[in-house]
């Protein structure tokens, strides 16, 4: 098995923070993992995107250049990586803040709103969470299991209550509620 992932958006939207949520997921998981971030010119409001490798073999490199999986968070993010999806790769895009859609026919696109669905969880800051719940959904490189169970090591000071909204934003990134 081999998932490489890169994470897109805006700085403060939680990009690299759903890197390293992934990568330690993977190993706490058993599994293999690479994580590298990239920043732009200024980190809060400006682009941030991460690439994340989730492995059950070895892993030569953290630099994923056709990735199978990216989670779009913003519209710039939509036109930079849909031509680097691997062909039959998936897309996943957060479709309260990306008007536009994928010119491709030869990957499978996957719509969250992940901003409503945090703003219903009363929790703006996590919408990051639901785009992870679709990525588990659609690519069963990791469970929402795992991706909890890392979070208190990812997330040291988030209280449990913010760790809860956290899970359920998972849950309904991946249509479980």
């Amino acid at each position: 098995m081999y998932q490489g992932i890169r994470i897109s958006g805006f700085g403060g939207q939680g990009i690299i923070s759903s890197g390293v949520l992934l990568a330690y997921a993977g190993m706490l998981d058993g599994k293999h993992v690479t994580f590298f971030p990239s920043y732009g010119a200024e980190m809060r409001g400006g682009t941030a995107n991460c690439s994340v490798v989730i492995s059950s073999d070895e892993v030569t490199t953290p630099v994923v250049s056709q990735p199978d999986t990216v989670i779009v968070m913003n519209e710039p993010s939509l036109a930079k990586f849909e031509p680097l999806v691997k062909p039959g790769g998936v897309m996943i895009i957060n479709e309260s803040l990306v008007k536009s859609r994928p010119k491709r026919t030869d990957i499978k696109v996957v719509l969250v709103a992940c901003n409503r669905i945090a703003d219903e969880l009363k929790a703006p800051k996590i919408a990051n969470m639901a785009a992870l719940g679709a990525f588990c959904k659609q690519t069963g490189a990791l469970s929402i299991e795992a991706i909890a169970k890392a979070m208190p090591k990812v997330f040291k000071r988030a209280k449990p209550e913010m760790l809860e909204l956290n899970v359920q934003a998972l849950r309904k990134g991946a249509g479980l509620n």
